[in-house]
């Protein structure tokens, strides 16, 4: 305790010392050169500030979200420490972080780090998703592969929902559906949960479509009028992928994550 009072005191020295030295500075400068000198100052001051808040908002950003139970964490844990052990209870606030895959860690050169997000499944914090979109580089939607007929039509309401926000629209921000615990025997093929999709979302287009203009204000409208409904049709990029988080198979979506945040 006293030596954090010891460095403490010898910090509140120092910067008495800076703030004296400054004091000397500005009575040296003629008064002629002292506007410009603080207007350089502030000038360079504010490029800084606008530099570092350009980069914090790259567009570097990979969103996992889904129903809840669907392995989203699990995923989250395997893509920053190449094991699922942390990722076996339902989260209920996002889990976030910026850094180098794990399967990337053992590479050579600099590698660059990706920032994730594991927003919760549950339909009352779905919103955090909006914190985060508009920075996002790609969304994974994660589905259960094993549990996904009970699932199918709750997982297609909340993609339909994510597929026709403005900001994922307008920004054409790329949708990986990735189909998860595959290392399962009973669990469901890639091709088998697209088409279930597909036809599940066609529905909700169907429906939503009769709704008035108000009510749908802020949503664009998916697919073709007069033509089943297809994610090839889709404003954005949509793709189907496989993992398994439990096992650590998630070369496909570190494949789709590298493909929009380049190392």
């Amino acid at each position: 305790m006293e030596m954090e009072m010891d460095r403490m005191e010898q910090w509140k020295n120092q910067i008495q010392q800076w703030l004296h030295q400054g004091e000397e500075l500005i009575h040296q400068i003629p008064p002629n050169q002292l506007y410009p000198a603080i207007g350089a100052v502030l000038l360079t001051t504010f490029f800084l500030l606008l530099f570092r808040l350009f980069k914090c908002t790259q567009f570097n950003i990979i969103v996992l979200t889904g129903l809840s139970g669907s392995g989203k964490t699990v995923l989250f844990y395997q893509l920053r420490d190449g094991s699922s052990h942390q990722g076996t209870v339902t989260s209920m606030e996002p889990n976030e972080g910026t850094f180098v895959l794990h399967s990337e860690m053992t590479k050579e050169g600099k590698i660059k780090p990706v920032h994730i997000v594991d927003v919760p499944g549950h339909s009352r914090l779905r919103p955090k998703l909006d914190e985060f979109l508009p920075r996002a580089a790609g969304i994974v939607f994660v589905v259960d592969a094993l549990e996904f007929l009970p699932n199918c039509r709750a997982a297609s309401e909340y993609l339909y929902d994510i597929l026709t926000r403005a900001s994922v629209v307008k920004k054409k921000i790329p949708v990986l559906i990735l189909c998860n615990k595959v290392d399962k025997v009973t669990a469901h093929t890639k091709e088998f949960i697209r088409k279930q999709l597909e036809k599940e979302i066609d529905k909700f287009r169907a429906s939503r479509t009769a709704i008035s203009a108000a009510d749908v204000a802020n949503e664009y409208t998916l697919g073709v009028p007069g033509e089943a409904f297809a994610f090839s049709q889709c404003h954005n990029k949509v793709t189907v992928a496989e993992a398994s988080g439990l096992t650590g198979d998630i070369s496909q979506l570190e494949q789709f994550i590298r493909e929009y945040v380049k190392s």
